[in-house]
């Protein structure tokens, strides 16, 4: 529902949201808002009575008697050792002490924290359950090999012959190094065989024979270079590793290093080879298929896995042709009225200079003066001739007998007082163009290109299998003893039953509703949702400049929330205002205040939330946010005047608005799978979200979501801070867990006995790290307490390449997509974990990708059905949408959250970069210092427990 100025990412078809992501490709998973309650906590009772209905007492969320009864924190912490000097109390723990906890259950002595380092746990069995059985293929091409083939590992090190004077090292992209290797193979093709190597452009290189090892010289582009080659192991493919049709035991790393490289040698060789083919998306820019590749032990073999991405390059054509197809009316004869155009259009492109012999990458640093203007000194370096000037028209006129035909308008600077003129230089081939920087036209080509349906990504995907530019094509795979079979792995999927849910029906009554029976969705056609807010104070915030009839949709809201039951009463205020008052921190926040202020003195109470009617995307939409949740402390739910408004539409906006407000639209009939027995339950989600690839000083943004009631555990809050760039470890995990933890405390006068913690985010190479540093800290927390909650970790990874194809009609839905509830643990899943696929959206739209569940640490005893079902499960509980989801809510929140961090940290930047009256290089950094400060993320106390973020 929130469009106010959001970057969408990849946003479920018919719905709306801060920003779109939930769904994935292939997903029409819906988007609403939905936010926080703004009472507080109050009294909640204590017994050991069944909950009937949603619980965790008569607060924001529910009433009804708790689950278990429980010792106080003051009680539990009486029974601790006394803590040393070195070991303060937390200081989470004298803030909960007089409150309540359920009942825990210590670990057992014997596990393994007890022990050492903790290790992802091994699946016990594999799931049974399933309404029916669905024979799949998956994009998984079994590789077998040359047994007992050799393959030697050697060391790379690649050095200037004359070193730089300060002593710096070398510093060269891949490609460069990449073509160095390339010419020592040239030089010496019997002793450095090109074909029977694969290297990385870095440190490692792999061959099939051997090489000789020590130091070679080797000049290229008229620099020479001195090659140093030194053997680190031999490695043996081995039988016992797999047979392509047994059971994979286990694949040495540096194995698995050199299969991948080699398999990537040929795709990588036909890269210079890249023309302007592809589809057109204007402006010198063209989507081409980019194919995404890794060699994956599983269960059933060691396999190659493809996919691949539509990704916008610009064209490698002459610079000049780019200007002209890329700026709007460019006139070369007018150059000095499009400069700044110019500047920003070529910014970090890489060029080939047309009159070389070879082909050489530099990278445009700016612009320069015109040839007219430039002059440089010539020396004769063997000193037969005096230093002369020489200017940059007679040098290329007389060295290359080329006559500039522009001379008079800006060259090229190319670093280290290179300049060459425009007309002499051709955009570099595979540069990849930022998505952000597309037009509406564009991206909207460029979604559709994506969005491929499952039969023709799966003949795509074939294709790029069986291409000689591809993976598998070429002879170095062969040369490596390396068979890839061309047809994709049989698998078998199970369609697990989804949930029974209830909603609410005139009279203070729920029901059980009824599902779609191949999307899983539901309707609330004369329904209601289960608590419907009261919604007494709030006020309209109107951008449309009376270009919309805000009136009738204010009229149309209030009635279709009525019949959904949320009853909202007529707005205290209507405020217009300009668009371009978005422009303006200090202007936003004077706004919001002001509203504020009449909205309290006029309706005798806070303000629940704002209704902000924009009138198209806009930027300022950061400012917004940031200052509303920052510092105003107001919930805002913003909406585009351009949006149909139908009933559709006006019942996800109330929805959202309901669950933003503390609300609860829909619920699980049943207790969650695994946890039907008395006690909390804790969900929490965490994920980071990454500056862009470019930069390298902008902080990473952490989020952790919880959950904060039960058994509904359908409310979240949700903690945001800054920390080091590119980190993926969350450096305040702990802390943030905590402050959930006295968060839900204080709201249900009980602490959960059980949590379950799901990550995002992280590689198979990062679970060390988020076990025994993020569970692990948070374990000690916990322990210092006298507190032993037991705890599920579980990795939900998007960011993998498993596609899943139906085999016959029968096997898919209406859409050609695997059917909602589709689970897949066998044959593709990873051997050596607890681990398996589940699509839990209906995919109307592209190719519906799985989500891909790693439980890495569990002391619930979850079994594969179980675990599974509760996953599922819990997808039907979005509190945005009246369709299942394709991620599990706690991360999907998380993903929301920190994605909200990331505004704030772009709106902070913004405002003091504009607000420093000083030199530019002085107003950067200040607005550095400032994007790292976590004093200005933090949220007004009034909304700390509330959804603000979806």
């Amino acid at each position: 529902m929130e469009r106010g100025g959001g970057r969408g990412k990849r946003g479920g078809a018919g719905s709306g949201g801060d920003r779109g992501r939930g769904g994935g490709r292939g997903s029409s998973q819906g988007r609403s808002h939905v936010g926080p309650s703004q009472s507080g906590s109050q009294k909640s009772h204590i017994g050991t009575g069944h909950h009937s209905g949603r619980g965790g007492g008569t607060g924001s969320w529910g009433s009804g008697n708790c689950w278990g009864r429980g010792a106080s924190f003051a009680q539990v912490v009486s029974q601790r050792p006394s803590v040393s000097p070195q070991q303060a109390p937390d200081p989470v723990v004298t803030e909960m002490q007089s409150l309540t906890l359920s009942e825990h259950v210590p670990p057992s002595s014997s596990s393994p924290e007890n022990i050492g380092r903790l290790v992802p746990i091994k699946r016990s069995d594999v799931g049974t359950n399933a309404m029916r059985k669905v024979s799949l293929r998956a994009n998984h091409f079994p590789i077998n090999f040359m047994a007992e083939k050799m393959i030697w590992h050697y060391d790379v090190d690649i050095k200037l012959q004359r070193p730089h004077r300060d002593g710096r090292p070398l510093k060269k992209p891949q490609f460069d190094l990449s073509m160095i290797r390339n010419k020592l193979s040239l030089d010496d093709p019997i002793n450095f065989p090109l074909e029977m190597t694969a290297y990385d452009g870095k440190k490692n290189l792999f061959s099939v024979v051997e090489l000789p090892t020590g130091e070679f010289a080797v000049k290229l582009f008229e620099v020479s270079y001195v090659v140093s080659l030194k053997l680190v192991n031999g490695l043996k493919f081995s039988k016992d590793y797999l047979s392509g049709t047994g059971k994979v035991l286990s694949v040495h790393r540096d194995i698995l290093q050199a299969m991948d490289l080699a398999m990537k040698e040929n795709p990588k060789r036909y890269a210079t080879q890249f023309s302007h083919q592809g589809d057109d998306l204007g402006r010198g820019i063209i989507a081409c298929r980019e194919p995404r590749y890794r060699l994956k032990p599983t269960s059933h073999c060691l396999a190659l896995v493809l996919d691949y991405s539509v990704l916008p390059f610009t064209k490698p054509i002459p610079v000049i042709d780019f200007l002209k197809q890329h700026i709007y009316g460019f006139n070369i004869n007018d150059f000095d009225r499009f400069a700044d155009q110019v500047k920003e259009a070529l910014k970090e492109l890489k060029v080939y200079r047309t009159y070389l012999q070879f082909k050489q990458r530099n990278v445009i640093a700016g612009l320069a003066n015109s040839a007219r203007q430039i002059s440089f000194t010539i020396t004769d370096l063997k000193g037969n001739a005096p230093p002369r000037d020489v200017l940059l028209v007679d040098y290329f006129r007389d060295k290359y007998n080329l006559e500039i035909t522009y001379k008079d308008i800006p060259c090229l600077d190319l670093g280290r007082n290179n300049h060459v003129p425009l007309e002499f230089c051709v955009l570099a081939e595979r540069q990849r163009y930022p998505k952000e920087n597309l037009d509406k036209n564009a991206e909207k080509q460029l979604r559709g290109l994506s969005l491929a349906p499952a039969k023709e990504r799966e003949k795509i995907i074939c294709e790029l299998v069986r291409a000689k530019d591809g993976p598998c094509g070429g002879g170095i795979a062969r040369n490596f003893g390396i068979a890839v079979d061309m047809n994709m792995t049989k698998v078998t999927g199970r369609v697990i039953s989804p949930p029974e849910l209830k909603v609410g029906v005139p009279g203070g009554r729920w029901t059980r509703i009824q599902l779609n029976n191949e999307k899983c969705d539901w309707n609330l056609v004369q329904k209601h949702v289960v608590e419907g807010k009261l919604i007494e104070r709030w006020a309209v915030l109107d951008f449309t400049c009376s270009e919309f009839n805000c009136h009738q949709f204010i009229t149309k809201l209030n009635g279709r929330c009525e019949t959904l039951g949320i009853h909202m009463k007529e707005p205290l205020l209507y405020q217009a205002a300009a668009m371009s008052q978005l422009n303006n921190v200090n202007k936003i926040s004077e706004l919001l205040e002001g509203i504020k202020d009449r909205s309290y003195h006029k309706g005798k109470g806070h303000l629940q939330f704002i209704l902000c009617v924009m009138a198209t995307q806009h930027p300022g939409y950061k400012y917004l946010k940031w200052i509303s949740e920052t510092r105003v402390g107001i919930i805002t739910q913003c909406c585009l005047s351009t949006n149909k408004m139908n009933d559709q539409y006006l019942a996800l906006l109330a929805i959202n608005i309901n669950a933003k407000l503390g609300g609860s639209n829909v619920e699980l009939l049943r207790p969650l799978p695994g946890f039907e027995s008395k006690g909390h339950v804790m969900f929490v989600g965490a994920d980071v979200n990454h500056p862009g690839s470019k930069n390298s000083t902008n902080p990473s943004i952490a989020a952790v979501t919880a959950s904060m009631n039960w058994p509904a555990a359908n409310h979240y809050a949700a903690r945001v801070r800054p920390q080091d760039p590119r980190t993926e470890k969350i450096q305040d995990f702990k802390e943030m867990c905590l402050e959930h933890l006295e968060a839900y405390v204080k709201l249900n006068k009980v602490g959960p006995d059980k949590i379950m913690i799901f990550r995002d985010g992280v590689s198979e190479g990062q679970f060390d790290m988020v076990l025994n540093e993020e569970l692990s800290g948070l374990k000690g927390a916990f322990r210092s307490m006298n507190y032993f909650p037991t705890i599920t970790l579980v990795v939900a990874q998007k960011r993998h390449l498993t596609r899943f194809f139906p085999e016959t009609k029968e096997d898919g839905n209406s859409k050609g997509n695997v059917p909602t509830g589709t689970v897949v643990d066998t044959t593709v899943d990873d051997f050596s974990r607890f681990n398996f696929y589940l699509c839990s959206h209906f995919g109307s739209i592209g190719t519906s990708k799985p989500t891909h569940y790693q439980v890495l640490w569990d002391e619930h005893g979850f079994t594969s059905d179980g675990i599974q079902q509760l996953i599922y499960s819990m997808c039907f509980t979005s509190a945005q949408c009246t369709k299942p989801i394709s991620l599990i809510p706690p991360v999907y929140y998380a993903d929301l959250a920190a994605y909200r961090g990331r505004l704030y940290q772009e709106a902070l930047m913004d405002w003091h970069s504009r607000a420093s009256p000083a030199s530019s290089s002085s107003s950067s950094s200040q607005s550095n210092t400032a994007a790292f400060d976590k004093a200005l993320y933090k949220l007004c106390p009034n909304l700390e427990n509330a959804m603000f973020f979806i």
